[in-house]
């Protein structure tokens, strides 16, 4: 009776893990949306300033007061040579997601994000030289096939806009890669990768964004009509990219690898149904059927590689793995997880 009590409660958990994560995410993509659309802030570089701000805070109350999880401590020397690189990639991967949501829809920025497996994999084949069965191959067909349909149908298409969501899959290959060597011997959660990686990304940021849209944001706040109605909306999507931090600091503790992994293709699914339903971006049927493929063929990737997992021979070293928490870290636009 106890074991099934535990059962329950475990399930129940999972998937309240799953849906709050699934509601800070799509909440703070449609927010972002609104913004440059809506709130005419079309300002992507402050928006992103802003999220990095917000989250710095949240970070540090949530270990310095409400000692949510303990502060890991890193030498000032690991800080520069190991962090501030991951902070650099990370801002040019938060960046480009938010460059490419002022371009193109939300459904076709999300399925160009699921390309992200397949970069990862011809990344690590390319620089690192490393090996990948016929199956992982196999399995990105899919995935690029889905994405070719979808581009070549999408109504809305904007070179601009993909060619930023395009570099941004690349951005987050780039910092998967850099997590498994920069951060090997650090076993960082996805609160303290905030609180260090978000200051950097803050400083880093900010003069460019001063630079490239400080007039243009001094103009807004002259001009706009609504002005502090659209402010709290700006700060309200900050403040939910940090909680969407913690939900994904949830979701992996209790959801399986496998669970995660499909949950995760489902948000990309639920994310481009919403969108459509708020901002009714024009979708046909082949765009469509180019998005479920690319998301059954991310559902695939996922399964051949837990199945290759489950296959290596017990006893076998394994490579420097970073947990999926840092992997995932701060998806303010998108949110794919430690898939490679």
């Amino acid at each position: 009776m106890e074991d099934s009590l535990l059962c329950n409660w475990g399930a129940f958990r999972a998937i309240l893990a799953i849906l709050q994560w699934w509601a800070f995410n799509v909440t703070v993509i449609i927010m972002n949306k609104w913004i440059f659309q809506n709130l005419d802030f079309k300002f992507p570089l402050t928006v992103s300033c802003i999220h990095f701000i917000c989250s710095a805070i949240g970070a540090y109350i949530a270990i310095k007061f409400l000692k949510i999880k303990p502060l890991i401590e890193v030498n000032p020397e690991d800080r520069w040579k190991r962090i501030f690189p991951m902070s650099f990639v990370f801002c040019i991967n938060i960046v480009l997601g938010n460059v490419s949501l002022r371009y193109i829809p939300v459904s076709f920025m999300q399925t160009i994000k699921s390309f992200t497996p397949a970069t990862t994999v011809i990344l690590q084949w390319l620089i690192w030289g490393k090996y990948f069965e016929w199956r992982i191959w196999t399995s990105l067909i899919p995935i690029v096939g889905g994405i070719l349909l979808t581009s070549v149908t999408e109504l809305s298409f904007n070179v601009a806009g993909f060619c930023a969501a395009m570099f941004g899959c690349l951005a987050t290959s780039t910092k998967t890669i850099l997590a498994e060597s920069l951060l090997h011997g650090y076993k960082f959660d996805s609160i303290n990768t905030v609180y260090y990686m978000t200051p950097f990304a803050t400083m880093i940021l900010a003069l460019p964004a001063m630079l490239l849209e400080g007039s243009g944001v001094i103009n807004w706040l002259h001009t706009y009509p609504s002005i502090s109605s659209a402010i709290i909306i700006i700060l309200t999507s900050g403040m939910l990219a940090f909680c969407l931090n913690f939900s994904i600091f949830y979701v992996i503790h209790s959801t399986t690898a496998v669970t995660f992994n499909v949950a995760g293709n489902l948000k990309v699914a639920v994310a481009v149904l919403i969108s459509w339903l708020i901002f009714r971006n024009p979708i046909s049927a082949m765009n469509a059927a180019g998005c479920a493929v690319t998301l059954s063929g991310c559902t695939f990737y996922g399964y051949v590689r837990h199945k290759l997992s489950q296959q290596q021979p017990p006893g076998t070293p394994q490579s420097p793995r970073t947990p999926r928490s840092i992997i995932g870290m701060l998806p303010l636009i998108n949110d794919k997880q430690d898939k490679a």
